[in-house]
């Protein structure tokens, strides 16, 4: 079974601000390289999206993986969707952002 991939509203902003960032200390060619790549890997997800590490603690079915260990890739799973919550790259704390946001849905 193939699970749907979806980026929220957040992660697509997170991900332009990424390439926005990278852009401007490489160049666009590597930015749009890196954030491609990002988005590939989000995408394996459909087959195995119950990899990374499980943080209930921060949120009920919150799931969190990295990519290239500078990327940390924050996401849920139901039946047959794989929400990308959010992205956030070289050591964003990512934790109070996540509680923050669980804590609005409320």
């Amino acid at each position: 079974m193939k699970f749907r991939v979806v980026f929220s509203p957040e992660a697509e902003e997170q991900l332009a601000d990424l390439y926005r960032h990278i852009a401007l200390v490489a160049s666009p060619m590597i930015a749009e390289r890196y954030v491609n790549a990002i988005i590939t890997y989000c995408e394996t997800l459909e087959t195995y999206p119950l990899r990374g590490t499980q943080r209930d603690d921060l949120r009920p079915g919150l799931r969190i993986t990295n990519y290239k260990g500078r990327t940390l890739i924050a996401f849920d799973v139901n039946a047959q969707q794989v929400s990308i919550i959010g992205l956030f790259y070289g050591g964003q704390d990512y934790e109070t952002a996540l509680q923050d946001d669980a804590e609005d849905d409320g």
